[in-house]
């Protein structure tokens, strides 16, 4: 409300309640962030301390092979080496991330003996790898959703896994 009674058109209702653990984020076209525009983001998680996220339509130049070699790993599965390795994010962008389906549902792991049982062909099927990741503070992505920055999904694990980088953002919308 403004100091004359009436009401305050500019005011941005942010729904605190909200839980998109799951969820894919779609960025709106007028995203101006360029770490975020024209992306499609997966939340790993959201909660009342902030969200995490990983960009899943975002190949960086590099293939699971140079990073396995990277981190000293062999990785003897030639069609897995080449797959991309994703631009996960802006925060930590040193550090990999792994987005998996160990079983009916995904898992988000740091761990290098997720890649270590990929190279030994025991890992799980289904696995993106990126670097970096996208996060949130505590209200920020609730405030960014009320601004109209982000279109939500329910996540599809086929359009995480079965389609190629560039075509799951036209594959989620």
């Amino acid at each position: 409300m403004d100091a004359g009674g009436g009401a305050d058109y500019n005011a941005v209702v942010v729904q605190q309640d909200v839980n998109l653990t799951h969820h894919f984020l779609i960025a709106m076209p007028a995203m101006a962030d360029p770490h975020f525009a024209h992306t499609l983001t997966f939340v790993c998680e959201h909660n009342e301390d902030g969200a995490l996220g990983i960009v899943v339509n975002r190949p960086i130049e590099m293939t699971l092979s140079a990073l396995f070699e990277q981190i000293e790993v062999e990785l003897p599965d030639t069609a897995l080496g080449r797959s991309p390795v994703l631009y996960g994010g802006p925060v930590q962008m040193d550090r990999g991330f792994v987005l998996h389906r160990p079983s009916d549902d995904l898992g988000l792991t740091t761990s290098k003996d997720v890649l270590e049982a990929l190279a030994r062909g025991e890992g799980p099927r289904d696995v993106l790898v990126s670097l970096g990741y996208a996060g949130w503070s505590a209200g920020q992505l609730e405030q960014e959703l009320a601004q109209n920055a982000w279109l939500t999904v329910d996540a599809d694990a086929a359009v995480l896994f079965d389609l190629p980088p560039d075509r799951r953002l036209p594959a989620a919308m």
